[in-house]
């Protein structure tokens, strides 16, 4: 992609209605829009970003068996009301809206009775026992307050998926399973080491859960650290936790933390309550067991923002960078031109993902929307750098620049 062609462009004012680093960043950068509160659209840059996330995810939904598909969003109230979660009472973020004919329809903030209503035309035995299912999808919650950026928002992008068990010790041990296959996605997303799982309120879904939390001063959640076991309590059940736990009060750090994702573990009570049964081996019809498991895919990328960016911009970790090389080119002579284009080609060739800076604008501005928008690698062609022999180089997050070879520049961005 060059520049010239990127509709985006990245702006100094900061926004006058947000005071969250992420939304202040990603919208000076171009990676978002402000819509209205909570409610954001995302531009080339940031679906970029988005999907670099979700690619990440679902290699670790699929290397433990989850099958990838997508429900609708708009969901009929009777499904709903059999387990008395229609009743605003009991869940009070639906949107809800109605047909031309007056049928009341909601927007899907979960999909726990949707899955099990579609689950049970093809589940009969238990043959067909255990599966898991997730999707990539937009959720609608009506949130009293949408603040923190893109961390809390109305309208947001979530990967949810479900387990469904013949048995308890089935579901607890995937449960376990995609406990340990979500530590692997946040390793991967550069906030693992601040990310812990968590004993938890279940909601509006079970009595208990388990977050996973990453610590971020601009989160919206205390959080007890137990940094030796690796695990943490949040504040709304300290006392309860500490208690199943098994550990001491004085042995947790308070922390302010934001949540990345939770697990549920619903049991037979979804199955019991929309009479959705499997025949067992011995014949009789036994409850399926079910399991919901999310990850707020907008909202990690709003913590990534928080953690890691610097006073110069966003820094994103290579993985998940929108493009891996920011190619600045400066001045407008035709030896610069013609050997910035060879360079870029060269590395496009070279699978290197490359943004391309090929505008007529001052060095200074060039380098500055280098560091804004996170970039992970930035290479330079002047006058200069071509009587050089050589091309510039600096990572994103090195004050340091050296100068390299194309072929040693090729080495140091594809190992």
């Amino acid at each position: 992609m060059r520049r010239s062609q990127l509709f985006t462009k990245t702006s100094k004012t900061t926004p006058a209605d947000e005071t969250s680093k992420n939304a202040i960043l990603l919208i000076q950068a171009g990676y978002i829009y402000k819509v209205m509160a909570g409610v954001y659209a995302y531009t080339p840059l940031g679906l970029r970003v988005l999907e670099n996330i979700k690619q990440i995810v679902r290699e670790e939904m699929n290397a433990i068996s989850g099958q990838e598909l997508i429900m609708t969003n708009l969901q009929p109230k009777e499904t709903w009301e059999i387990t008395t979660r229609w009743d605003d009472s009991v869940v009070d973020v639906w949107f809800k809206t109605k047909l031309k004919d007056d049928t009341e329809l909601g927007l899907a903030w979960s999909h726990e009775e949707a899955i099990m209503e579609m689950m049970q035309q093809f589940i009969k035995s238990y043959k067909d026992l255990p599966t898991s299912v997730y999707q990539f999808q937009t959720k609608l919650r009506n949130e009293l307050r949408a603040k923190s950026g893109i961390m809390r928002g109305r309208e947001f992008v979530m990967k949810d998926m479900y387990s469904l068990h013949a048995t308890a010790e089935d579901l607890d041990a995937y449960y376990n399973q995609t406990i340990e296959a979500y530590k692997k996605v946040y390793d991967r997303l550069g906030i693992g080491t601040d990310t812990f799982v968590t004993f938890a309120s279940g909601g509006a879904f079970t009595k208990f859960s388990h977050e996973f939390q990453t610590i971020c001063d601009a989160g919206e959640d205390i959080l007890y650290v137990h940094r030796t076991k690796n695990i943490a309590v949040n504040e709304e059940v300290l006392d309860e936790a500490v208690a199943e736990l098994g550990i001491e009060k004085s042995e947790l750090e308070k922390v302010k933390s934001a949540e990345v994702g939770n697990i549920f573990n619903f049991g037979t009570d979804k199955s019991e309550q929309m009479k959705i049964f499997y025949t067992a081996k011995d014949g009789t019809q036994q409850p399926i067991y079910l399991a919901s498991y999310g990850i707020g895919i907008t909202r990690v990328m709003g913590v990534i923002v928080e953690k890691l960016a610097d006073e110069k911009g966003i820094v994103w970790p290579g993985n998940i960078a929108p493009y891996g090389v920011y190619l600045a080119r400066l001045g407008q002579d035709e030896l610069v031109i013609a050997a910035a284009d060879k360079l870029y080609q060269e590395l496009t060739d070279a699978g290197v993902e490359v943004l391309y800076d090929d505008r007529d604008a001052r060095p200074g501005e060039k380098f500055a929307d280098a560091d804004l928008l996170g970039i992970p690698h930035r290479v330079v062609v002047s006058s200069k750098t071509l009587e050089q022999g050589n091309i510039e180089y600096k990572k994103r997050t090195s004050t340091d620049s050296s100068m390299e070879t194309v072929e040693s520049l090729k080495k140091l961005l594809t190992t």
